[in-house]
């Protein structure tokens, strides 16, 4: 069966693993992953992933990052979807909680967090929300 939104399945099983306690979770591996686990690794959100080839599918190895005891992300949302896709220039892309928060976004430049588009001027895709 195919996945409709990959990275959405992603996402949730990174909050799966993080109420479980897990140390680390298993994603199929594409290259939209691996840019949007990037710069969640880049923002401190996870310790860091690796791809694992062992298998008959690549997959993703994602080590996730706890602080005394609790997650490090509290709250990871999917914001563009298949069936609706959300569009922000630079100076539009949302504020996640007063800047506490980063939003994801894919534009020309490859995926940013929402505050390297802004400094790179550029809007796109805004992929997910995370704090």
């Amino acid at each position: 069966m195919a996945l409709t939104d990959p990275l959405g399945d992603m996402l949730t099983r990174i909050r799966n693993g993080q109420r479980a306690k897990k140390d680390t979770v298993l994603s199929p591996a594409s290259k939209l992953r691996a840019h949007v686990l990037e710069v969640l690794q880049r923002e401190g959100y996870i310790r860091g992933f690796s791809e694992d080839t062992t298998g008959q599918h690549p997959l993703l190895r994602i080590e996730l990052k706890y602080f005394e005891g609790q997650p490090a992300i509290k709250h990871v949302a999917r914001v563009s979807k298949p069936g609706r896709r959300v569009y922000s220039g630079s100076k539009e892309l949302p504020v996640i909680r007063n800047g506490l928060g980063i939003t994801i976004v894919s534009t020309p430049r490859g995926v940013l967090s929402d505050a390297e588009a802004r400094a790179a001027n550029v809007g796109g895709e805004v992929l997910a929300e995370v704090f």
